[in-house]
């Protein structure tokens, strides 16, 4: 009888008709669906955007708990779509279709798994972890009154009973500032307790942070790649592999220069602080160089300052003197990118942007740029301080929105940089314009300075901010590339963030060694809100390899250190012609429109501190540099 089954199943099968394949998709239908993803991301991204600002300017669960729905919705559908997309690998196809499905496997920074409750579970610990960094503060008791009663403030009764006082990032970084400050200079032990404070902020954020990392890499995979570092790689046109050769070569370049730098800061923070304090040898304590993350190194300028008696370099005194106020500010950056031939910011941006930190509500105070609704909806979110930080930033900011002004009639995925180190690199590449000569001409420098003295006092004062960042630039990602490959558990974050931060920086944690118990990455911005890191140090090589090219284009033909393309049309004309191809072509196309050139290249870096190199060098003579 079983056989007598088998054989009739057999014969059933036999005479069944075989199941058809899916009918094999077509260029016409993949024309198709990226037009219609393109009405659906405008709608999607919109809608997120829009969550997105009102959290981060008004933080509260609420908020928070909105934002984490809208960044779902876009998470399922982005996931879903790359799904989609997989029929039409291999077509052949136009050059624009072709694109936009590569940019859609890059669209998302933190890629979502298929399973909803992950995916639920990924957009509210996103959402947290940004929350409790804008909203991270140490409260202590408020001091009582006259009357014995703690002082009214934040959390007290009618009474005043209750009250605490709260000090938050602002605070914190307000004493660092002062290493170098000449009426009231913030002592060691000062910056010690205020840089503590603030990296205790982060500790709670680990087990958060450990839970996206394993979930966001559920969502790499599925979208074809090994983990999310491997993802993040692949968004450059080229292999994830070549990349990260890449950022070495270009590493390679400018690390010289840093060394030097390196050597000769420490030598005079040994003097300042006492060599028990800083050895004038090995590694420089983070919490002496002015910066929270020692990432920019501005604030000790006074005390590494080559030629004292020149002519003033505060910035910050002559904006507060004239009476700067944050609007001001920021219409004094709009003017730079008009004289180039750059329309005005639109009135919505003087409408809808925040300038100051209300007194109100926990905000972030990151600066940061928008188009909130795709379409020349133009905003900066800033908390600024009237100083010569801020305005630099300003015009960084304003250069992504200079970005998105003019490519948002392009399809949306089109609406970004040719990769993202072009974005942050925009506003940068102008302030390299702000010369002395260009200082001077708007009363913020007193005279400029007329000889050697006077420009290795301003090319100091640079290299604090831009050569001091680069290590640090390339080592965030590198933190997370680790991590996100499993190479890094989670019971080595920290000292692996230390590890690297000795390797490319030279810097040491303050205090001592930093256990597990701590999780100090979450200290900086980026790694609690996972935005990709390896922008900025791309940027910084990138700001100096457009400023040749467009100098260049100016008709330029001195030093690089002595140009400014302020007011000029033709090199405004030329940076307009990349901008607006937006992400449409390949970086290396949209490189060679500005510069000429189709790879990056940091001697553009060394070009322009070459003075400063010569100088330092000098100066180092004798000295055990390295560490």
């Amino acid at each position: 009888m079983l056989i007598t089954l088998c054989a009739v199943a057999a014969l059933s099968l036999a005479q069944a008709p075989a199941a058809k394949p899916a009918p094999a998709a077509t260029p016409a239908e993949a024309q198709a669906f990226v037009k219609k993803l393109d009405t659906d991301l405008r709608k999607l991204w919109v809608r997120q955007a829009t969550a997105q600002w009102i959290k981060s300017t008004y933080i509260t669960p609420d908020t928070e708990r909105n934002e984490a729905a809208l960044n779902e919705d876009v998470m399922a559908y982005v996931t879903q779509a790359n799904k989609d997309a997989q029929r039409f690998k291999g077509l052949k196809l136009d050059p624009e279709t072709e694109r936009m499905l590569y940019l859609l496997r890059m669209s998302t920074p933190l890629p979502a798994p298929s399973n909803a409750d992950k995916r639920t579970e990924l957009a509210t610990t996103a959402a947290k972890l940004e929350g409790m960094y804008g909203s991270g503060k140490i409260c202590k008791p408020g001091k009582p009154g006259k009357d014995g009663k703690p002082s009214k403030g934040p959390g007290a009764d009618a009474d005043g009973r209750g009250a605490e006082e709260c000090k938050d990032l602002g605070d914190f970084s307000a004493v660092l500032s002062r290493v170098g400050d000449k009426k009231k200079p913030a002592t060691y032990e000062e910056m010690l307790e205020a840089w503590t404070l603030w990296h205790s902020t982060s500790k709670d954020m680990r087990p958060h942070y450990e839970r996206l990392v394993s979930i966001s890499n559920e969502g790499a995979k599925e979208f074809g790649a090994v983990d999310l570092g491997d993802l993040w790689r692949s968004a450059y046109d080229m292999p994830p592999a070549d990349f990260e050769k890449e950022t070495d070569r270009l590493w390679t370049q400018v690390k010289p220069l840093y060394d030097d730098l390196h050597c000769y800061v420490r030598g005079r923070l040994s003097k300042k602080f006492g060599a028990e304090k800083v050895a004038a040898s090995g590694p420089i304590p983070a919490h002496v160089l002015g910066n929270m993350w020692a990432q920019e190194w501005a604030n000790v300028y006074p005390l590494v300052e080559p030629y004292a008696g020149q002519a003033s370099l505060d910035v910050t005194g002559k904006l507060k003197a004239q009476k700067y106020d944050e609007k001001k500010l920021v219409k004094l950056g709009e003017s730079f990118f008009t004289s180039l031939g750059m329309d005005p910011l639109p009135e919505s941006f003087w409408k809808n942007s925040q300038f100051t930190k209300p007194r109100d509500r926990d905000v972030v105070c990151h600066a940061s740029a928008w188009d909130v609704g795709f379409s020349n909806d133009l905003r900066i979110k800033m908390c600024i301080k009237i100083d010569e930080e801020d305005l630099i930033t300003i015009h960084h900011e304003l250069g992504h929105d200079y970005y998105f002004m003019n490519y948002f009639k392009k399809p949306m995925l089109f609406q970004q940089g040719a990769n993202d180190g072009f974005h942050e690199a925009i506003g940068d590449a102008l302030t390299l314009s702000i010369t002395p000569e260009y200082l001077k001409s708007l009363k913020l420098l007193d005279a400029v300075p007329k000889d050697d003295k006077g420009l290795i006092n301003f090319q100091m004062k640079d290299a604090l901010e831009k050569i001091a960042f680069l290590p640090f630039g390339r080592m965030i990602d590198q933190w997370r590339w680790d991590v996100f490959s499993g190479k890094v558990k989670p019971s080595e974050y920290n000292q692996h963030w230390w590890a690297l931060r000795l390797k490319y920086q030279g810097v040491a944690p303050a205090g001592g060694v930093r256990g597990e118990e701590f999780f100090d990455p979450g200290a900086k911005y980026h790694i609690p809100a996972n935005v990709p890191y390896m922008r900025y140090f791309l940027a910084r090589i990138l700001q100096f390899q457009f400023h040749r090219a467009m100098c260049k284009a100016a008709g330029h033909t001195g030093p690089l250190h002595t140009c400014s393309i302020y007011g000029n049309k033709v090199a405004g004309a030329k940076l307009k012609a990349m901008l607006e191809l937006g992400a449409s072509r390949p970086w290396p196309d949209a490189l060679e429109a500005l510069t000429g050139e189709r790879q990056m290249d940091a001697t553009a870096i060394i070009d322009y501190f070459a003075p400063l190199q010569a100088w330092l060098k000098e100066q180092n003579k004798g000295q055990q540099c390295g560490w």
